[in-house]
C-alpha cells in the first residue's frame, strides 16, 4: 500500500529516506514518528536503519541503491560507512564513489535491473554503478531534466516520471526499463517525484500533501494494489491532468 508521511513537517520524504527491496535507510530526525512509520510497515521483512551520510540527514538525495548494493559519496565518513556495513544485509555491497556530481540520489534512478543516469556522469562512476548495483546503465534525461533521480521513481513493477514527460518519451523509457511508465506528480502537483516519494515492490511512502488521485496513480503504476497500470493510462491520467491544470 501507499502511505502518506512527513519528515518534521517536510513532505519531501524521498530526500530523507532510501527504500529498496532489501533495506530501508531513514535520516536521523528530532522525532521518531517518521522512522516509526517505516518500521511498522517494513521491519518484519527488511532492516530499517537510522543513518546519516557526510553528517547530513538527506540520505535519499546523497545515495543510490537497490537490492544488490548501495552507492555513497566520497564525503561519507568511515564511521558512517561502518555503521551501514553493520546494519545492512551481508550480500548488499556498499561502495564509496568519487564523483563530481556527488548528490548520487539526484543523478541516478534505478531498480534492481536498470539505472537511468545523468548524461554528464563520469565514465568510471557508470562502471561502478554497473558492477555494484548489477544493472544496465542508460544516460538520458527525463522531460529535458538531467537530474533523473529527482524527476523519476523506479521499481521493478513500474516507473513514475515528471508530469510533462511526453508520451513518446514515456514509451522510450518503458522500452528501456521494461516496465510500464506513466507521467505524474506527488504532493499536490509537485513534479519532483523522486524527492516526494520512495517505493519498492510492495510498498510506497509519499508526502502528506499527496492527493487521493496522485495516490491512486502511484498504487496503480507500481502495482501496489490490484489495479493495473492500464487503469492509470485510461481512467486516472485525465483526472490527474485536470488536477495539475
Amino acid at each position: 500500500m501507499a502511505l502518506r508521511v512527513q519528515f518534521e513537517n517536510n513532505n519531501e520524504v524521498g530526500v530523507f529516506s532510501k527504500l529498496t527491496n532489501k533495506y530501508c535507510l531513514v535520516g536521523f530526525g528530532a522525532t521518531e514518528t517518521f522512522y516509526s512509520v517505516f518500521e511498522a510497515e517494513l521491519s518484519d521483512i527488511i532492516p530499517v536503519v537510522h543513518a546519516s551520510v557526510a553528517d547530513c540527514r538527506i540520505i535519499g538525495r546523497l545515495t543510490a541503491g537497490n537490492k544488490n548494493g548501495l552507492l555513497v559519496p566520497s564525503t561519507t565518513t568511515d564511521q558512517e560507512l561502518q555503521h551501514l556495513r553493520n546494519s545492512l544485509p551481508d550480500e548488499v555491497v556498499i561502495q564509496r564513489v568519487e564523483e563530481r556530481l556527488s548528490a548520487l540520489g539526484n543523478v541516478i534512478a534505478c531498480n534492481d535491473y536498470v539505472a537511468l543516469v545523468h548524461p554528464d556522469i563520469d565514465q568510471e562512476t557508470e562502471e561502478i554503478i554497473h558492477d555494484v548495483l548489477k544493472v544496465e546503465v542508460f544516460r538520458r534525461d527525463v522531460a529535458d531534466q538531467h537530474l533523473v533521480g529527482s524527476y523519476s521513481v523506479l521499481s521493478n513493477q513500474g516507473a513514475l516520471v515528471h508530469p510533462k514527460t511526453s508520451s513518446q518519451s514515456q514509451d522510450e523509457l518503458s522500452a528501456l526499463l521494461q516496465v510500464p511508465v506513466v507521467a505524474g506528480s506527488v504532493n499536490r502537483g509537485s513534479d519532483v517525484v523522486g524527492a516526494g516519494m520512495v517505493v519498492n515492490d510492495w510498498c510506497a511512502f509519499c508526502g502528506l500533501d499527496t492527493t487521493s488521485t496522485e495516490l491512486s496513480v502511484i498504487e496503480s503504476i507500481f502495482r501496489i494494489t490490484d489495479a493495473g497500470p492500464e487503469a492509470v493510462r485510461t481512467t486516472m491520467k485525465p483526472s490527474l491532468i485536470d488536477t495539475l491544470a
